[in-house]
């Protein structure tokens, strides 16, 4: 098993991690404004029936509150858009390529569906920003859907060292990710998740929250990167897969004012989403 002191020099090697998956490739590649593009989406979908029943499922959720039971994926489109599909398709498929066979103590499920409702919780912050300053929607959903996938390389790179982790997680459950991180491993989650972003050439503003999304105020130009801020508030309103992520579930004034969001609507906002995320149990992927 490798030390914590190692893992360093592995990250830094970077040939331990795999390349960007190729489907990944060719999904980033289409351009969905056209209808070609978005047929060819569709069939790179359909050829992945465990990617096509992740979309589908994530349809058939309580996260869009559908009145009717979604079956096909050209039904699941109109319902969640087909940015929110390719976004979706693609944090997938990015995740699946670095997730071993066998899993150990990391709890896969859960840190899918948590990665999709910090992407919903994104999703809806960004909505109550001022129009000028709001994200791109693709780049919210894929931002929210690979946050945490640092702790998919660490299983990647030393799965007995990642068990290790996680069965201190499980046993410390009130305690902060990031006090036992500091405590077992030379790099955290974060700066895991930010070297697997170079290594696989994605845009510096994904890359920002792979690696500030618990700390914005480490970032350099953290108002220029409205993408870290929705990440670490979203954290903030949300629990994790089974683990206690955030230091602090405060929200100041200056967290809403960084976003433009108007603190009278913060109560609308946070009863938005919490009647979405109530029912996290019950959401089928």
């Amino acid at each position: 098993m490798n030390s914590p002191a190692e893992i360093k020099k592995i990250i830094e090697r970077l040939e331990s991690l795999p390349p960007i998956p190729e489907i990944a490739q060719q999904i980033l590649a289409l351009k969905i404004s056209t209808d070609e593009g978005e047929r060819s989406l569709f069939d790179l979908i359909k050829k992945d029936p465990t990617l096509m029943s992740k979309i589908v499922g994530l349809a058939n959720s309580p996260l869009f509150a559908t009145s009717r039971k979604i079956l096909t994926l050209q039904d699941a489109e109109v319902l969640l858009g087909s940015k929110r599909v390719k976004m979706i398709a693609l944090g997938f498929a990015m995740m699946s390529s670095i997730s071993k066979q066998s899993k150990g103590l990391l709890n896969l499920e859960g840190l899918w569906k948590h990665s999709l409702l910090i992407a919903f919780v994104m999703d809806t912050l960004a909505k109550y920003m001022p129009e000028n300053r709001r994200p791109q929607e693709d780049e919210i959903y894929l931002a929210g859907l690979l946050h945490d996938i640092g702790f998919l390389v660490l299983n990647h790179i030393d799965s007995r060292l990642c068990d290790q982790f996680c069965t201190r997680l499980i046993a410390q459950p009130n305690r902060p990710v990031e006090e036992i991180e500091a405590e077992m491993l030379d790099l955290n989650h974060c700066e895991l998740g930010a070297e697997l972003g170079r290594h696989w050439g994605l845009p510096e503003s994904i890359i920002a929250v792979l690696r500030y999304h618990h700390a914005p105020n480490e970032h350099s130009d953290v108002t220029q990167q409205p993408l870290v801020t929705l990440a670490y508030l979203a954290a903030k309103l949300l629990p994790t897969f089974n683990i206690n992520e955030s230091a602090s579930m405060n929200i100041t004034l200056e967290d809403w004012a960084a976003l433009g969001i108007d603190p009278l609507m913060v109560d609308q906002i946070k009863t938005k989403i919490k009647t979405h995320t109530d029912t996290t149990g019950e959401i089928h992927t």
